[in-house]
């Protein structure tokens, strides 16, 4: 009985040891599969001076300090299969939206340098010191639907304009005629993509079903007219052109000298 014992024993002791790794391998695969799922989503909005997603992704430790740090709830942790990185601060603004706190106090608790304070600061000509504003933050950029959007209809609604902390000016009023009808004017809001700072206030504010101003991750909402383009109205624009067009010349005269010293190499060899 007792050899009979040992040998039920040592296949006790496979069978747990085979279930187990086939545990840990069904874990690393579900595992894996959410790292998948989360990179194939770029829909994510993160907080206020968050760093480029690639690199954000990289430097954030997943400790949730500033989901902890902010009074509104606003910020949650991705968990496994809401197609989030897993740990990682993101919001969603129909649901609760950035409340733009004047302290910012999601971004300085922050150890790891993904969210960078440096991207919310500003240069007080007063105090002769660099101080918070989170009016420089750039956490996403709302987008209109001119087709399920009321105001666009000739159904006055301003309920977006009224709810943007930056009102006429990342959200603007524009009034034209009602040629329908001959005799009301459309008052349609306008985004202006520079100012707007993608806190999603305007979102969770709007009265359609679903939501027709919506808040997108800026390198989805945003194209780029190429480093040739300049605005000839824009004296930052005109000062980028210049210093480009001097690091140009400057290349030239540096191909040129080594031209030179090239040409004077081959001379030597070939004498």
């Amino acid at each position: 009985m007792k050899k009979k014992d040992k040998v039920a024993t040592r296949r006790d002791i496979l069978k747990t040891l085979l279930k187990g790794g086939g545990y840990l391998g069904i874990g690393g695969l579900t595992w894996g599969a959410y790292l998948n799922e989360a990179k194939s989503e770029p829909m994510i909005l993160r907080p206020p001076a968050a760093i480029d997603e690639e690199e954000f992704v990289k430097a954030c430790v997943k400790c949730g300090t500033c989901v902890e740090a902010c009074p509104y709830d606003t910020l949650r942790l991705g968990t496994p299969g809401d197609t989030k990185p897993v740990g990682m601060p993101y919001f969603v603004p129909r649901e609760i939206a950035c409340e733009m706190c004047p302290d910012i106090p999601c971004v300085p608790v922050c150890p790891s340098g993904a969210l960078d304070i440096n991207k919310v600061q500003t240069f007080d000509e007063k105090k002769q010191e660099k101080v918070l504003d989170i009016n420089k933050a750039q956490m996403g950029v709302a987008i209109i639907d001119n087709e399920s959007c009321i105001a666009f209809w000739g159904i006055q609604c301003d309920i977006c304009y009224r709810a943007c902390p930056l009102i006429d000016e990342a959200i603007k009023l524009e009034y034209t005629q009602n040629e329908r009808t001959g005799k009301h004017a459309f008052l349609r809001p306008v985004v202006d993509n520079a100012v707007c700072t993608g806190c999603g206030l305007c979102e969770n504010a709007c009265v359609t079903e679903k939501a027709s101003i919506r808040v997108l991750p800026r390198t989805l909402a945003t194209g780029k007219a190429g480093d040739h383009y300049i605005k000839g109205w824009d004296k930052e624009d005109e000062k980028r052109m210049k210093e480009k067009e001097g690091e140009e010349q400057q290349e030239k005269v540096s191909d040129k000298a080594l031209e030179y010293l090239n040409g004077d190499w081959e001379d030597l060899i070939d004498d």
